[in-house]
């Protein structure tokens, strides 16, 4: 997309009348013709206003200028005066206005013999306004200044004569903005443009000392002008100090300042040494000794050379030093070679002090800076040797960095990080340079080679190591890498699901292939040879598709966007190979929940073809060649979402927009559009309307260009085509709104509505729904039911779809809307209305988008008053909302009449709720009306209102009346429980209001009142309580409290508003230009203060909060000063308040604190970033300070302030707006978390918990893998200490502290509270591999104080300190660790031992080992040294695991420990150590309980710790039996079989749990197999185990769990090793165990997993039976079965079901499909087959998508015959598959030769089965609504669209070729039902109120489907009695 770019501004000349009479009058003096003329042009120039005849006069002046001539013209007076105008007006005029550039370009014209004159005319008036002026103009001075410099030599000669005054006026103005900076403390808009003015000033201070390097070292050497020239540099210096050293300048100023230091430096030392020794005593605060600077510089930069300087000063020296200091061209002295390497020492130094953001970002640049400035250096010929040695890569600076690059490459901020990558890629180059030896062969250094080996030993998810190998592979080329690591392509491509990581993992693939490509053309001449490219292809494209194919789509959709355009950009013939590759692929032709398979691959290859200009459908015959037309079908109907959207977008997408569209798109888009819109992934419509927003494009586009064509084609045959193009067109929009129009059905989904209304929204925004031609004239073909259509949305519940229907109807011709006509306005303002007093919030909503739709008619104001009259409301219009003479437009005027009206609703429904708070909840709830008002007054462009005086007044009425509502309502939402109204307040006013309502709604003896709906008596005294009619209210506490909160809502929200949007009157404005006063404003602010301090309720203070937002937010950015201050009063009055304890403080003291963190929140949040944030400084500075606990905080009362800032904390640790500024107070926030976690009081230790929560997403992120412990959820030690260096020594104190109490002596338990936190934090660390040993932040500290913590009392604790300890031991070290551990384990029984020390170690020892187990980058040590050592340490140990060892926790845990290691080491047996191991603990397993010859009874009796102890057990012993059995075999120790038997006595376990696990593993082993590999043996490696002992287990098993796992294993296991079913020895009948299993599944509805797995073997077992009835005919028996199946199927596809249970229902019903469902046979019967069908049915209308996709796989079950030619063969999207379902339902009914039942059968189904009779005329159709009623529960089900489907197919069906004709009397008995219901449904419809599709919603859509059902069904029945 192609941004124009902005026009600047043309301004018109504005000088004051005393200067222009001045100038007119010395123009008018006498002189030559040429002078006169030239005069008379000025004169003109200034009388004019048009700004550009301004610009023509000034070039006309300039021309003329030009060509005076000396001889024809003399300087005189009015020659003078001319030069002198012109430059008066370049003084005044802005830097960025043309008419400043025409006059400068006038001036520079001038001859050469005037060019004196002109200088010293510019200099004359600009030192008079240098000198003249005051602060305010000081901006415009400075931007004078700059703009003489900016090419134009007449300015740059002027500012070289005034220099000394030019920088004597700097000095002067950053002096007065040094004093001005501290009077604006608070008024953050004043202080931003005051930095920025300040900010000018040194740049502009830097550009004249640049400019004027010649006559400053002039001047400087001479006599006369040296004191000046040094005085003003000295003044500066000192004004330049002053900023450097003041921390409330912003970074930019202090950066600026410190190069403009730098720079005057240079300018009086020169470029010499001298200099460089000046500077690094600067950068060092060394002092002056020693240097030959002149005594006045040393005095004036004494401020920078003071110790208590603040640390930022060097790095912003360090900076100027850098930018200002020539390091390129020439060798540099031996000083400045000192100086550039003391720079870097200088700067991380400053690193490990960092802590606010734009401090990170400064000593990034810096470091870059400085790298590039290195390199500069060694270009020269002759390199300083002194650098050369320096600079390599394993020198110290360079090592630092690099660690400095390592710590930071995954900081948050971009900038760091491209910095940090910057400076990695510029040290490379740095040590190529250095490196002599290894200059042509960068891949033989061993520094890079070792370097690129610890970079691929990374993990993965860290994303600084893609940036770091992109470098490596251009600094050494992609063919090393792949030799290091030939599966990085693999890799790479597997990452891209990541959404995190798919932007870099997708750069470095391109630079990875990119690199291969060129080094394999490089290697064959520069020729693409086929080999080449067939190795490159093998190489990236292969693995690409392989992964396009097999992975998911959602994992594969990245690539589209990150690597595949790239791809095809770098090589576009490997499309070819793609194409070639993925058709020769087989397509599956099962459902698959997998990858999208070969014809998704294509697509998206295509579509990224096409979009990237590769493809290019003309040239390439796409439609006809490339893609079968068929394909492309099936993939537009395609079951996986992303098939669908890559296949839409290779038709809608285009490299060019012009691109003609063809009639196959144009037919594709008509296949698409029926099934597509309806998806319920908000991803997947949003990429539907981006795509056919881009079609919409391309017609719009290319039929401007046909356009413009045929006004210049000649060919007659041309414009003929063109003609034709353009008509199809037409017709292809017109039937495409067509469709769309006709998708708003009643009953349509949320999704389809949406999506249809964003489309059709699009087709309005590029073509207009009118009848001009040239945008087709799509408004003829929108009619009323259309337009109608789309008003029914408006009473949708959702509110996406009320706001585009409004939308959409504001883009519709409004004769089809028809609100023009009197009597339909009316009664949709009627509907408004009273749908405005709604219980129901969305019906407020409603009636806001009625009343905005009316706002834009005419005639609404008569039809207001019309509805006044009819209510009996009296309201009366002002004067000129009346009058036609009014120059306000119709929109203000109706929105204030509409305003007015509701206002006077308003007044009388608070009335009310002032005498009874329950009257107004049950019948006028308030909220509604104000929703209404504030929707309204966002329709108006509030800043060119003409009715001033009725607006300014009708705002203060809505301002008082919020107060009023407020005052109503408060009293429920700042009650201490809102929910229930029970007053447990202190406060007398808070209490009697409580009181009040209570007496109203007393639930006298009972509870009941809190649930039940209750009616007010009727009796006299409470008479008031109902209507006229004597409606008596149905009202519950919750209707209470949704009336008060939400009417709290609306009030904040309109408050808000009318505060940010209503123009400000203030003392500075004009009486008429303000319709909402400062004073208003601060009332206003006040009311919220009281609202988020003082409420209970969490849906008030939150919307509450939104309107402070809004108002905070317009305070800081108004120009009062008043206003501005009041954030930062508001704030310093709050934290008086927070500090002092007193009981009688009125802020709400909650757990949270309710709305008191929203109220700081929106106070900093609001705060300009570009001020500093002083603000959020000093209240984290206070808060925090709050938040530490102190010995004085003994009572509750003195902990509420610290609970309150505890709270506080979290909220803006969380906030995300505050971004990186909160960041520097992280340290202080986790010392308060951490301490207050061991409060005495309950409520501080609350507090510190949830900031602890906060505070971890806020350091690592937000979660970012499913597995907590994940290194994608944790960060290296040294980048966490590195941004947070002030938590090292906290928490190793905290640690050391809490570790030396853990193992106490004294028998006494001591619980540390905080040991939790700390574990908690430092298990989220881990050490990289690129960490040195010497880090001074290094982990090694904490790994004693860890290893302690596995003494305490606290099995929590002992598990945490041993997960915390992983991270912390490196690789390498942990075999060393693992056998220290070991040996602190006592090698026999002793009095002595404790049982938790044991436990903690054996469990560090177990989470190591598992570490190292699983981790890819372990060292593979030759031989077998690593385990010796722990195996020999571990066997004299081994009595921790037998009966010697009475503690059974700590036995499972070194059972854990041997399972781990002998099942993970893959040796022979012939290691003798290992095998004696394994032999040992194989004797353990037998010597156990489970092997004794009272096993059984010795499990029972196990005493604590049983449970672990046992499961550690069976791991072994399921490990031995099935896992790693290969591994165990022959070593001799079988004693009698039990080996063999081990899985047997585990099943007999009396513990449930040891039967579960065993079944899991069994399980997950079957399962495996089942996947890797096809096998014959149906039961591998479980031959030990009989089928006989698990189906006697599914007969027997007691426990449900188990039950279902055992049903699982069975699942798996083919059915002839089941049959004959066995109980024991006994075999059982088929249908015997089908019963048995049908009698599982009906009485286990309480356990999902049981119940779906009974169900699923049942339905084996039921299909295999099926299958037998064809040789041996199917019993009475199996009949009954058979029901019963079809019963239990048909039950578990009910809505009501939960999804798991639908979906293995959905699955049977797939997998019984060619048996049951589309036999020629129909082996259940007629009845049982159809029931099965509408199962089916159901489940593909079914809400959720899963469930939907797993039925309409019963399409790839369904035999080829069946199926049409026409249609998909492969995976189809759920609508595409019900529609092929009742077609393949009416082919089987004719194969069936059962036509006549068939058609009766879908006959009923459109009838519906349980078809809802309306009530007579005298009951009531409409049941009582509560609150929160549930509507329908499924959400995308149609029942229109199926009606219709249904209608579809019964005729087809009728005339279907031979098909005998349905039974009369059926025919006639249905058809009467169906007049019937149409009679009783028009009854109903005829009862129902006036525009019932929004005042009774519900009802008229029930209505309406059921009368369109019945409608069709007589079209049917009609058409069957012909």
């Amino acid at each position: 997309m192609v941004v124009k770019k902005k026009a600047p501004t043309v301004d018109v000349l504005a000088l004051d009348s005393a200067r222009l009479e001045s100038l007119v009058a010395s123009l008018s003096v006498d002189g030559d013709d040429s002078s006169r003329h030239l005069a008379q042009m000025l004169k003109d120039c200034l009388a004019s206003t048009d700004p550009v005849q301004q610009i023509q006069w000034i070039s006309k002046a300039g021309s003329m200028l030009e060509h005076l001539r000396e001889d024809e013209c003399s300087a005189g007076p009015l020659l003078l005066a001319c030069l002198d105008s012109l430059a008066v007006i370049y003084t005044t005029l802005q830097p960025k206005n043309p008419l400043k550039r025409a006059v400068a370009k006038a001036l520079g014209n001038v001859p050469e013999w005037l060019q004196e004159k002109a200088v010293c005319c510019l200099s004359v008036c600009l030192s008079s306004s240098l000198s003249s002026q005051g602060p305010e103009h000081y901006p415009h001075l400075t931007d004078c200044v700059t703009s003489c410099l900016d090419a134009f030599p007449a300015g740059e000669k002027c500012i070289h004569r005034l220099l000394t005054e030019v920088l004597h006026f700097f000095q002067k103005a950053v002096r007065e903005y040094l004093e001005l900076n501290r009077a604006l403390v608070g008024r953050h808009v004043a202080q931003a443009q005051l930095m920025q003015s300040c900010l000018a000033v040194v740049k502009a201070s830097m550009l004249v000392v640049q400019r004027s390097q010649e006559l400053i070292g002039a001047a400087l050497l001479g006599t006369a002008s040296a004191g000046a020239i040094q005085q003003a540099f000295s003044g500066l210096l000192r004004c330049y100090t002053r900023i450097l050293t003041d921390e409330e300048f912003v970074q930019a100023v202090q950066s600026t300042a410190g190069m403009a230091v730098i720079l005057l430096i240079r300018s009086v030392m020169g470029t010499g040494d001298d200099m460089a020794v000046v500077v690094a005593g600067l950068l060092q605060c060394s002092g002056p000794e020693g240097n030959s600077a002149p005594k006045w510089l040393n005095e004036s930069c004494a401020g920078l050379y003071v110790s208590s300087r603040p640390a930022a000063v060097a790095l912003y020296l360090s900076h100027g030093a850098l930018a200002m200091l020539s390091w390129r061209g020439g060798p540099l002295g031996p000083q400045a070679e000192k100086l550039l390497l003391l720079i870097p020492d200088v700067v991380l130094s400053l690193d490990a002090s960092v802590t606010e953001s734009s401090m990170a970002i400064a000593v990034a640049r810096i470091l870059a800076l400085w790298a590039s400035a290195a390199l500069d250096c060694l270009q020269t010929d002759r390199p300083a040797p002194v650098l050369r040695t320096s600079l390599r890569g394993d020198c110290p600076i360079p090592a630092r960095l690099m660690h400095h690059v390592y710590a930071h490459w995954e900081h948050p901020l971009d900038g760091v990080r491209h910095q940090t990558r910057a400076l990695f890629r510029d040290l490379l180059l740095l040590h190529q340079r250095c490196a002599d030896a290894h200059q042509g062969d960068p891949a033989g250094d061993p520094y890079i080679t070792q370097l690129t080996r610890s970079m691929l030993a990374l993990e993965w998810h860290v994303k600084g190591k893609y940036g770091s190998l992109a470098c490596l592979a251009e600094h050494v080329g992609a063919e090393y890498l792949l030799q290091l690591d030939a599966g990085l392509p693999p890799r790479l491509l597997g990452l891209m699901g990541d959404q995190s990581l798919a932007p870099y993992a997708g750069e470095l693939l391109e630079r990875l292939f990119v690199s291969h490509k060129a080094q394999l053309n490089a290697r064959r001449g520069g020729g693409h040879t086929a080999a080449g490219m067939d190795d490159w292809h093998r190489t990236w494209v292969t693995p690409l598709l392989e992964v396009l194919c097999t992975a998911r789509p959602d994992q594969t959709t990245y690539i589209l966007d990150y690597f595949l355009p790239k791809l095809l950009r770098c090589s576009p013939a490997s499309l070819g190979y793609m194409v070639q590759a993925l058709q020769k692929m087989p397509s599956s032709s099962k459902g698959s929940a997998g990858g999208r398979g070969a014809l998704g691959a294509l697509m998206t290859c295509l579509r990224a073809a096409r979009a990237q200009g590769v493809l290019r459908p003309a040239d390439e015959r796409l439609w006809s060649g490339l893609v079968p037309l068929p394909l492309l079908r099936q993939a537009l109907v395609h079951r996986h979402d992303q098939v669908r959207m890559d296949a839409l977008g290779l038709v809608c997408e285009s490299h060019r927009s012009t691109e003609t569209l063809s009639a196959e798109e144009m037919e594709l888009i008509g296949h698409f559009l029926p099934s597509g819109l309806n998806s319920q992934s908000p991803g997947v419509r949003q990429q539907s309307v981006s795509l056919l927003k881009k079609l919409l494009c391309r017609v719009r586009d290319s039929a401007q260009s046909l356009r413009r064509r045929l006004a210049q084609e000649r060919d007659q045959h041309q414009r003929e085509r063109d003609q034709h193009i353009l008509h199809k067109y037409q017709e292809f929009l017109r039937r495409f709104c067509e469709r769309l129009f006709q998708m708003l059905q009643p009953g349509a989904s949320f999704s389809r509505c949406l999506v249809t209304l964003q489309v059709l929204g699009l087709v309005a925004d590029h073509f207009t729904f009118s009848a001009d031609p040239v945008a087709f004239a799509l408004g003829e073909c929108v009619t009323g039911p259309h337009s109608q259509a789309v008003f029914g949305c408006l009473a949708s519940n959702f509110l996406e779809v009320k706001q585009l229907a409004s939308t959409l109807l504001r883009k519709l011709p409004p004769a089809a809307v028809g609100l023009q006509e009197p009597e339909r306005l009316r009664s949709v303002l009627r509907a408004a209305l009273d749908l405005s007093t709604s219980t129901k919030p969305f019906d407020s909503v409603t009636a806001a988008h009625l009343l905005n739709l009316l706002l834009h008619q005419d005639g609404l104001r008569q039809a207001l008053l019309h509805c006044a009259q009819e209510q009996r409301i009296a309201m009366q219009l002002p004067v000129l909302l009346q009058s036609q003479a009014s120059k306000a437009c119709t929109l203000e005027k109706n929105t204030l009449a509409v305003v007015l009206l509701l206002m006077e609703c308003l007044k009388a429904d608070v009335a009310r709720a002032e005498m009874s708070l329950l009257q107004a909840a049950a019948s006028c709830p308030l909220y509604g009306r104000v929703h209404c008002i504030t929707a309204a007054l966002q329709q108006l462009n509030t800043g060119s209102l003409e009715l001033q005086a009725e607006w300014r007044s009708a705002v203060s009425g809505l301002i008082a009346l919020c107060y009023r509502m407020s005052d109503v309502v408060s009293p429920v939402v700042q009650s201490s429980s809102p929910e229930g109204l029970i007053p447990m307040d202190t406060d007398s006013e808070t209490s009697a209001g409580l009181q009040r309502i209570l007496q109203e709604i007393q639930p006298r003896d009972t509870n009941g009142f809190f649930t039940d709906v209750r009616e007010l008596d009727s009796s006299p005294e409470e008479q008031t309580y109902t209507e006229s009619g004597g409606e008596a209210y149905r009202v519950t506490a919750q209707m209470v409290l949704v009336c008060c909160w939400r009417s709290m809502k609306e009030v904040s929200m309109l408050l808000g508003e009318l505060c940010q949007n209503m123009p400000l009157h203030t003392a500075h404005t004009h009486t008429h230009e303000g319709l909402i006063t400062e004073q208003q404003v601060e009332e206003v602010g006040q009311y919220f203060r009281e609202q988020l301090l003082q409420s209970r309720h969490r849906g008030a203070f939150e919307l509450a909060y939104v309107g402070f937002a809004r108002l905070t937010d317009m305070l800081c950015r108004s120009d009062s000063a008043t206003l501005q201050q009041l954030p930062a009063l508001w704030l310093t009055e709050f934290l008086a308040e927070v500090k002092c304890s007193d009981p009688s403080s009125t802020l709400c003291a909650t757990r949270r604190s309710a709305g008191i963190p929203f109220y700081v929140q929106a106070l900093l949040s609001s705060e300009s970033k570009s001020s500093g944030c002083s603000l959020l400084k000093t209240t984290m500075r206070e808060l925090t300070t709050l938040a530490m606990p102190s010995p004085e905080h003994a009572s509750h009362c003195s902990t509420v302030p610290q609970v309150h800032a505890l709270n506080i904390l979290r909220a803006l640790y969380r906030d995300t707006r505050l971004g990186e500024n909160i960041m520097p107070f992280v340290s202080e926030g986790v010392q308060a978390a951490v301490l207050g976690f061991t409060a005495p009081t309950w409520a501080v230790r609350n507090s510190s918990t949830l900031l602890f929560s906060a505070l971890i997403t806020r350091i690592f992120g937000v979660k970012r893998g499913k597995d907590e412990h994940s290194k994608k959820n944790r960060m290296t030690g040294r980048e966490f200490f590195t941004r947070f260096p002030a938590l090292y020594p906290f928490l190793l104190s905290q640690l050391e502290e809490a570790a030396s109490t853990v193992n106490s002596d004294s028998g006494h338990v001591r619980l540390q509270p905080s040991l939790f936190l700390l574990l908690l934090v430092l298990g989220r660390l881990y050490p990289s591999p690129m960490d040195g040993s010497s880090s001074p932040l290094g982990l090694a500290p904490f790994v004693p104080c860890i290893i302690r913590c596995a003494g305490s009392a606290v099995y929590r604790t002992r598990e945490m300190a041993a997960r915390a300890l992983v991270p912390f031991v490196q690789l390498t070290c942990v075999p060393a660790t693992i056998r220290t551990l070991l040996e602190d384990l006592p090698v026999r029984p002793s009095p002595g031992s404790r049982q938790n020390r044991i436990h903690g170690g054996l469990l560090q020892v177990l989470f190591l080992l598992r570490s190292y187990l699983t981790d890819p980058h372990r060292p593979h040590i030759q031989g077998r040294d690593w385990h010796v050592d722990i195996i020999s340490a571990l066997v004299p140990r081994l009595w921790l695991a037998t009966r010697q060892n009475r503690c059974l926790v700590t036995r499972g845990v070194l059972l854990d420990v041997l399972s781990e290691l002998c099942a993970a080491l893959p040796a022979a047996v012939a290691d003798c150590q290992l095998k004696n191991l394994r032999m040992e603990t194989l004797a353990i397993l037998l010597d156990s309980e489970f092997m004794g010859p009272r096993g059984s009874e010795e499990v029972h009796h196990l005493g604590p710790g049983a449970p672990q102890y046992l499961l550690s057990l069976s791991r072994l012993a399921t490990s031995i039996a099935t896992e790693t059995a290969g591994l165990w075999a022959g070593l001799g120790t079988d004693r009698d079989g039990a080996q063999a038997d081990l899985l047997r006595r585990m099943l007999e376990c009396p513990h449930y749990e040891v039967r579960q696990l065993v079944l899991e593993r069994l399980l997950e082993r079957l399962e495996a197999d089942q996947e890797s590999t096809q096998r014959t043996d149906p039961w591998p490696l479980l031959s030990d185990l009989s089928t006989a002992t698990l189906t006697s287990l599914a007969l027997h098993e007691p426990h449900p769990t188990c039950l279902a796992k055992v049903l699982h294993v069975l699942s798996v296991l083919p059915l002839p090793c089941l049959l004959p079913w066995c109980d024991g020895a006994t075999p059982l009948a088929n249908e015997e165990a089908l019963e048995n299993l049908l009698s599982v599944a009906e009485t286990s509805p309480h356990s999902l997993e049981l119940h779906c797995a009974a169900l699923t073997l049942a339905s084996r077992l039921m299909v295999h039976l099926a299958e037998k009835k064809q040789q041996e005919g199917l019993g009475g028996t199996v009949v009954g079965c058979a029901g019963s199946w079809g019963a239990l199927v048909t039950q578990c596809c009910g809505e009501e079901q939960p999804t798991e249970v639908r979906l293995t229902a959905a699955e049977v019903l797939v997998k019984a499909t060619p048996t049951l469902l589309t036999s020629p046979a129909a082996p259940l019967g007629m009845a049982q087959t159809l029931v099965l069908w509408r199962s089916l049915f159901t489940l593909l209308q079914d809400e959720d998508q899963d469930v939907r996709d797993k039925a309409a796989d019963f399409v790839c079950y369904t035999p080829a015959h069946l199926l049409s030619t026409e249609v998909a063969t492969g995976p189809v999207s759920s609508p595409i598959a019900l529609e092929m379902g009742v077609g393949i339902l009416c082919q089987l009914f004719q194969v069936w030769d059962q036509v006549a039942i068939g058609m009766t059968t879908l006959t009923k189904w459109l009838l519906g089965n349980d078809r809802e009779e309306p009530g007579s005329e005298d009951t009531p159709v409409l049941d009582l609504e509560f609150l929160f009623e549930k509507g329908d529960l499924n959400l995308w089900v149609e029942p229109l669209q199926w009606a219709r489907l249904l209608h579809q197919h019964l005729l087809t069906l009728s005339v279907a070729p031979g098909s005998p004709a349905p039974c009369q009397a059926e025919v006639k008995h249905l058809s009467t039902a169906a007049d019937s219901h149409a009679c009783a449904v028009q009854r109903a419809m005829d009862a129902l109120p006036a525009l019932p599709q929004f005042t009774a919603t519900t009802e008229y859509t029930k209505l309406t489907l059921l009368s369109e059902r019945a409608k069709l069904a007589q079209s049917a029945l009609a058409v069957f009695k012909r």
